[in-house]
């Protein structure tokens, strides 16, 4: 199925879903931020199981086998995420200031030194071929991601632009640690602001690899079709599932 058609599926399931009210109970919105945290933080190496991550966030529970950083990591995710929902009731536009702020949540107690701030050292992606952009050229590429950010989220569809904002805060990979959490709350920040659910990349090992090969075709082969494929299906699994989980309670 081609970008169109796809998009044209997930206009349909949101239009549905929209005659819905029920998905935004609290319980289920909850659920969802939990499984969300868990399978970003699977993503980057966390080995908190789902039942873990919802005991350390509810219950201020330690696992004894498990590092406090990991911990740090569950608790840091869910507050930023209840920071972009924060965003969305407010009406705040996405800029610096936020994205800052986004990123300086997730590296909260792990890393005070970067947590918040662009960084000034070179990096590279273990297990890639591409090497992001040096630190001097950072400032100049965030300046032109927002006005990305401004210029263009009329023009493309709301999930192509989320996708695009998070490939694009990927590509530049402006931290010294937390760059594909941040892009993934980014992403999510635009799909709410557009009145979607949180979209949730899988954790599991094949999804893992799914995501990051679509991400290394964008960076070494400037080719985003495998990537924008990659993020409406998983809208459309997002759609669906509240869609089954709603609909079947008002039968």
């Amino acid at each position: 199925m081609d970008i169109k058609s796809l998009l044209d599926r997930v206009d349909a399931l949101k239009a549905r879903l929209d005659q819905q009210r029920d998905w935004r109970k609290d319980e289920i919105l909850e659920a969802l931020h939990i499984e969300y945290t868990y399978d970003s933080n699977r993503i980057e190496g966390n080995t908190l199981t789902l039942r873990e991550t919802d005991l350390v966030i509810h219950k201020g529970l330690t696992i004894g086998s498990k590092p406090m950083n990991e911990h740090l990591e569950a608790i840091n995710h869910y507050e930023a995420i209840q920071f972009i929902r924060d965003l969305v009731k407010s009406n705040e536009p996405f800029n610096k200031h936020n994205l800052l702020s986004v990123h300086g949540l997730i590296l909260q107690g792990i890393d005070r030194r970067n947590a918040g701030c662009f960084r000034q050292v070179p990096v590279m992606i273990s297990g890639s071929k591409y090497t992001p952009p040096q630190p001097w050229q950072i400032d100049k590429l965030m300046e032109e991601y927002f006005l990305f950010y401004q210029q263009s989220g009329e023009d493309l569809h709301p999930v192509i632009f989320a996708a695009e904002l998070h490939e694009r805060l990927a590509t530049i990979h402006p931290f010294i640690d937390g760059n594909g959490r941040t892009a993934r709350l980014v992403m999510n920040l635009i799909l709410l602001q557009a009145g979607y659910p949180i979209a949730n990349i899988s954790g599991d090992t094949m999804a893992r690899l799914d995501y990051y090969s679509a991400l290394e075709k964008c960076n070494c082969q400037h080719d985003k079709t495998d990537f924008h494929r990659l993020i409406i299906a998983y809208v459309i699994d997002a759609l669906e599932r509240l869609l089954r989980l709603v609909e079947d309670e008002n039968i």
